[in-house]
């Protein structure tokens, strides 16, 4: 005997056109439309948030650049001079210095620069 999907293919097709109610024409109202925006919506969205945490990282870096030569040294010897002198500081932790404390940020500069 074959099981027929009736009340869960129904379901199923609320379910997708509910996750799809803001899209533009019909791929709010057709299920085959919305699927295929469903799906490729999913997809954009699992990409970028690994794409974000690779522009906020190079926003970090960027920011700590700019501090760094503002103190008179480069991001890269800072980096190299923070690992030498045992300074652990993540970027966005430096980054956030940088911004919202400047002379903190130059703090960390000098600490650097005396070993």
């Amino acid at each position: 005997m074959r099981v027929k999907t009736g009340p869960y293919r129904r379901q199923h097709h609320k379910k997708v056109l509910k996750m799809t109610k803001g899209q533009f024409g019909t791929r709010s109202r057709l299920f085959r439309r919305a699927n295929e925006a469903l799906l490729k919506s999913l997809w954009y969205a699992y990409r970028d948030r690994r794409t974000r945490k690779r522009d906020l990282r190079r926003l970090w870096i960027a920011r700590i650049n700019a501090a760094a030569r503002a103190n008179g040294t480069t991001y890269s010897r800072l980096i190299d001079a923070m690992k030498k002198s045992k300074i652990a500081l993540n970027r966005k932790m430096l980054a956030d210095l940088a911004v919202r404390q400047p002379e903190a940020f130059a703090a960390v500069v000098a600490a650097t620069k005396t070993t």
